[in-house]
């Protein structure tokens, strides 16, 4: 590894001074206080207690306030098992959230409907609203939600602060008929 240090420009120096990009520090800011909107129906909903809980803790990780109010999260973490009657609420949910907003799939329920293949589960959340991380299991483990969330904020973290108005964003919104 070649590591090479600049001197800095006349002027531009001292203590406490450093240099970056506007998009690098939004991306810092965004991806360390990330506020959950939990949308738990069944059993994972209680492996995601235990993750907010003391010994996993997922406040460390920039997540310290849970919102329960789609208007001031930008995170939503749907678990558990979605019957077809829910599909309009989560919907609704998803659509009242500000923009930049960012979807975990928790569990194999959220995910592609679990062990439930009938006419009244639906079959994972993506069939109605866009997913950025899967959480593999039935029920999930802590770790394994810590992991998801540290997916997200590692997607949070390297987004374009142009994404949203991307073609390809345009042709999502599209896809699943949300008008932007």
């Amino acid at each position: 590894m070649n590591i090479s240090v600049v001197k800095s420009p006349e002027g531009i120096e001292g203590s406490g001074f450093f240099a970056t990009s506007l998009a690098k520090v939004i991306g810092l800011a965004r991806k360390n206080s990330i506020w959950p909107l939990p949308f738990a129906t069944s059993c994972c909903g209680i492996e995601f207690m235990a993750t907010m809980a003391s010994h996993y803790d997922m406040a460390r990780f920039g997540a310290e306030r849970n919102s329960f109010s789609p208007r001031q999260a930008d995170l939503l973490m749907v678990m558990g098992t979605i019957a077809k009657k829910m599909a309009i609420p989560l919907r609704q949910v998803y659509e009242q959230m500000a923009e930049p907003k960012w979807v975990i799939a928790v569990g194999a329920c959220a995910s592609s409907g679990g062990i439930f293949d009938t006419y009244s589960v639906l079959q994972g959340i993506d069939e109605i609203i866009p997913v950025d991380v899967y959480v593999p299991g039935c029920p999930p483990r802590p770790e394994q939600i810590l992991d998801g969330f540290m997916k997200i904020q590692e997607l949070v973290g390297k987004e374009s602060l142009r994404r949203r108005n991307s073609e390809e964003y345009a042709k999502i919104q599209e896809r699943y008929h949300i008008e932007g």
